[in-house]
């Protein structure tokens, strides 16, 4: 870097460590975090393993991507963390669930499984929705925020707007420099990294699994309870298919 600026790399470090890094790994990480929030679909595409024809071996990079986002979920993952959520998503008068696009696909999944629990949930997924949502968000109000990459100005606002109203804001996203981890009162960091035109959505809805698991497990009679007559339901319901 100091040769392509035409500098010495101890005035470059000077100029790192002056920007509030302590040294060039750092700045590297940062660099490497900025290129990940503003990766687009062609990025992605471009950056595959398969440069060939070959769809075997597109498949195959795209499974072990897949893998690796799980992988790195595993092994970053704060249980504990995860257990206080689940406390406080009890205690909250109000589940508030944001997000747009794409992301929208994991907000139904998270609002379907906690509507189940009988917990107070509510979604937005559109600008209109979050708008009204958040203007009577409060202290007793828990809020999670899903986006990834540049985040959705609606969700990054939503949010914002909730925590200024006093509201518990978690966020869900795939780098620390996203907005969504810099305005959320704590953030999950999940990886979206794909080899295709989207983003894959392995490591977000495993953190989507666990969290259920650790709200059904919060309340585990309680759970046991409502799954039971859930049960009956699903066995003689009339929504169920039967020859």
């Amino acid at each position: 870097m100091a040769e392509r600026l035409r500098t010495d790399t101890a005035t470059m470090l000077r100029v790192i460590r002056g920007m509030g890094f302590s040294g060039y790994p750092e700045f590297r990480r940062y660099l490497h975090e900025l290129t990940i929030a503003h990766a687009t679909s062609l990025d992605s595409m471009l950056g595959s393993v398969a440069t060939d024809s070959d769809i075997p071996s597109h498949v195959r990079d795209s499974l072990d991507r897949d893998q690796k986002n799980f992988a790195s979920l595993r092994n970053s993952l704060d249980t504990r963390q995860l257990a206080r959520l689940a406390q406080r998503i009890w205690s909250a008068r109000r589940v508030i669930l944001l997000g747009g696009d794409l992301a929208s696909a994991l907000i139904f999944y998270l609002e379907h499984h906690l509507v189940i629990l009988g917990l107070p949930v509510f979604s937005a997924t559109s600008p209109g929705r979050v708008v009204h949502l958040v203007r009577t968000a409060g202290k007793r109000d828990l809020v999670l925020a899903i986006s990834f990459h540049r985040a959705l100005r609606q969700t990054v606002e939503g949010m914002r707007q909730a925590k200024a109203k006093g509201a518990h804001c978690v966020g869900i996203t795939d780098t620390f420099v996203s907005p969504i981890a810099r305005f959320a009162d704590e953030c999950f960091i999940v990886s979206v990294e794909t080899c295709h035109f989207g983003d894959s959505y392995v490591g977000p809805m495993a953190l989507l699994d666990v969290m259920l698991v650790a709200c059904a497990n919060y309340r585990r009679k309680h759970a046991l309870a409502i799954v039971r007559e859930a049960a009956q339901e699903q066995q003689r319901g009339f929504r169920w298919y039967d020859d």
